[in-house]
């Protein structure tokens, strides 16, 4: 709020030492930060490490619509079938530099049989114990093992192109 104008107003007195910063920065700028990837050749990569890509939390917002098309055996869990399956949809969403679509959901899900018929005997048992307890959050090299089974060339196929690879047993890595 302002003063009334018969309020007599101080004087101010200008100060002789005030700060003056230089007009430009001398010499180029460069990230020396302790963080910074740019000097290794962009993000690292390699077994385990993850699949850097944006908007990869929508991937799980992705995964709510597929719940109902999830065809589970007994002793499957939803929870561990669906984490498990977003990574591999991560990992094709980054090797096209995207946020995940649902095409990528539709290849891990469709790549484990999820979306097909229940599996019965030893192939159930062997993906029983391939997503157990995956959703764990201390189950990252898990998670991290079921993306890695599958090859990045596999993950560039289209849709169709992927399950005929499944079909075929040349989907995943021996």
């Amino acid at each position: 709020m302002t003063a009334p104008s018969y309020v007599p107003a101080p004087v101010v007195r200008a100060t002789e030492r005030t700060y003056t910063g230089p007009r430009r920065r001398l010499g180029a700028w460069r990230a020396g930060r302790p963080g910074e990837v740019v000097d290794q050749g962009g993000q690292p990569w390699g077994t385990r490490l993850g699949s850097q890509g944006p908007d990869q939390g929508f991937a799980l917002r992705l995964a709510r619509a597929f719940r109902p098309r999830l065809r589970l055996g007994p002793g499957e869990h939803v929870a561990d079938v669906v984490v498990g399956c977003v990574g591999v949809a991560l990992k094709r969403a980054a090797l096209f530099g995207r946020a995940p679509v649902a095409d990528d959901l539709e290849v891990a899900f469709g790549l484990f049989g999820f979306l097909d018929e229940p599996l019965v005997g030893p192939a159930l048992a062997e993906r029983r114990r391939l997503f157990a307890e995956v959703s764990h959050h201390h189950q990252y090299t898990e998670v991290r093992r079921i993306v890695d089974l599958v090859p990045d060339a596999t993950l560039g196929l289209t849709r169709q192109e992927a399950l005929d690879a499944r079909d075929a047993g040349r989907a995943f890595t021996p």
